[in-house]
């Protein structure tokens, strides 16, 4: 299967100014959106369709491909992302690089798991499925208002039978969108014009991976957590070419 990877990003941003280029964890918000996009297996074309020079020139120093800035009548702040998904499978198209799916991954969740991405492609090959959305599980412990004339609120769990949370099945659990990651085949693009169509499933992800910034808070949560897996990675890694120790060896 032909799989593009796009990573759609425009130079402007209202809440956070320069929110794409920000160094998060030592690194800027984009990059790290493409090193995971490039480590996954099996690998993709990874593309990255942006109206910026200087994102432009990140994202290629980082490895990804920049064949063309994106038009401005793209780039505007009522844009729709699937449009943008378009244009980059047309222009593949184009050049007789037409893909079977694409995997859309959004710069603003840029806390994915190592083997999160191979995870998803596996997933979306193997159900058969026409797009899947990322999503993290949560409790149903969820109230709603204007559930009746009377705008009372109301539970979607029983009240009388409120479970644990050890308890529940996937039944009983709602999915929330991360926003993080989506698998949809071209033909739902080319013909739905979205991004979720035909049959859809839920890729489930980690919670650490459900961090979607929008304010300079999610910023400061994201670097954290980046900066964390990092060193626990980097940690793992030299304990493993380190070796046993003495203590391993003996028993």
């Amino acid at each position: 299967m032909r799989m593009l990877c796009v990573i759609p990003v425009r130079g402007g941003s209202k809440g956070i100014p320069g929110k794409n280029r920000r160094l998060v964890a030592g690194k800027p918000l984009l990059v790290w959106t493409i090193e995971q996009a490039l480590a996954a297996q099996p690998k993709m074309d990874v593309l990255v369709s942006t109206d910026d020079e200087q994102l432009a020139d990140i994202a290629r120093s980082a490895g990804a491909q920049v064949p063309w800035l994106r038009p401005a009548y793209l780039a505007e702040d009522t844009t729709a992302t699937e449009p943008v998904v378009e244009h980059a499978i047309a222009a593949y198209t184009a050049e007789g690089k037409r893909p079977d799916a694409v995997m859309l991954l959004q710069v603003t969740s840029p806390v994915r798991l190592e083997g999160t991405l191979d995870r998803a492609i596996q997933q979306f090959v193997a159900s058969g499925v026409d797009s899947m959305v990322g999503a993290v599980p949560q409790t149903p412990f969820l109230w709603q208002y204007g559930a009746d004339e009377h705008d009372q609120p109301r539970a979607h769990f029983t009240i009388g039978a409120r479970p644990r949370r050890q308890e529940l099945d996937r039944t009983q659990l709602f999915y929330r969108e991360t926003g993080s990651l989506y698998v949809t085949s071209t033909e739902i693009y080319e013909h739905e014009h979205n991004r979720l169509g035909g049959k859809i499933g839920i890729f489930e992800m980690d919670d650490l991976e459900g961090v979607d910034i929008d304010t300079e808070l999610d910023l400061s949560i994201a670097d954290h957590q980046l900066t964390q897996l990092h060193r626990d990675t980097a940690n793992a890694t030299s304990a493993a070419s380190a070796g046993p120790t003495d203590k391993d060896s003996a028993q």
